[in-house]
């Protein structure tokens, strides 16, 4: 039975848990792991019900997920097969202790009103959280190289109509390759 460690931020273990522990129960049932949650610190224990090494370790994406600041509803895409979770440090850019730049970089990434995340979102087609010194991406792994790029570029101070546009500029070489490759259907019944 494998056994996984996490430490989340200890004003993030409430919505872990959930009201009446709904949200711990609902990524138990979706996982088919076992999670144990010290309110006092914000260490998670994660536990496989059984001798699947990936159930206990998307349940550890969705529970770091959580902690990272997305909600339970968001996180839960960790679910399913082939999503992964990236987080970015974006004290790289700032150092330790310049909290005006590090204000000024989130800031960045979030836009008035939100919309440069909810932009980033929209053409990289990750989710996208940012949470303290942190971005924290969900998706497959074309939507986060996507979604790390711009967010890289964001924090180097990249003009934002500029990565919005290698956004969609990526987004349509990816449909256009999806669009022109061979349908392995189509190729099987064709006796090829």
């Amino acid at each position: 039975m494998p056994v996984l460690y996490a430490r989340i931020p200890e004003d993030r273990v409430g919505v872990l848990i959930g009201t009446g522990g709904r949200t711990k129960q609902e990524i138990a049932r979706r996982t088919r792991a076992h999670i144990d949650v010290r309110a006092e610190d914000g260490e998670v224990e994660i536990r496989s019900a059984d001798t699947d090494p990936d159930a206990a370790l998307r349940a550890r994406d969705i529970a770091l997920a959580i902690g990272r600041g997305f909600s339970p509803a968001r996180a839960f895409r960790l679910a399913r097969e082939g999503t992964m979770l990236a987080v970015l440090d974006i004290k790289f850019e700032t150092g330790k202790r310049e909290k005006a730049a590090l204000r000024r970089i989130r800031a960045r990434v979030i836009g008035t009103r939100g919309r440069a995340r909810e932009r980033i979102e929209e053409l990289s087609g990750c989710s996208v959280s940012v949470y303290g010194s942190t971005v924290a991406l969900i998706g497959d792994a074309d939507q986060l190289e996507r979604a790390r790029r711009a967010v890289e570029l964001l924090v180097r101070g990249s003009e934002h109509s500029t990565v919005f546009h290698m956004l969609a500029r990526l987004r349509f070489s990816a449909a256009l390759a999806d669009a022109t490759a061979p349908d392995e259907d189509r190729v099987a019944d064709d006796g090829g």
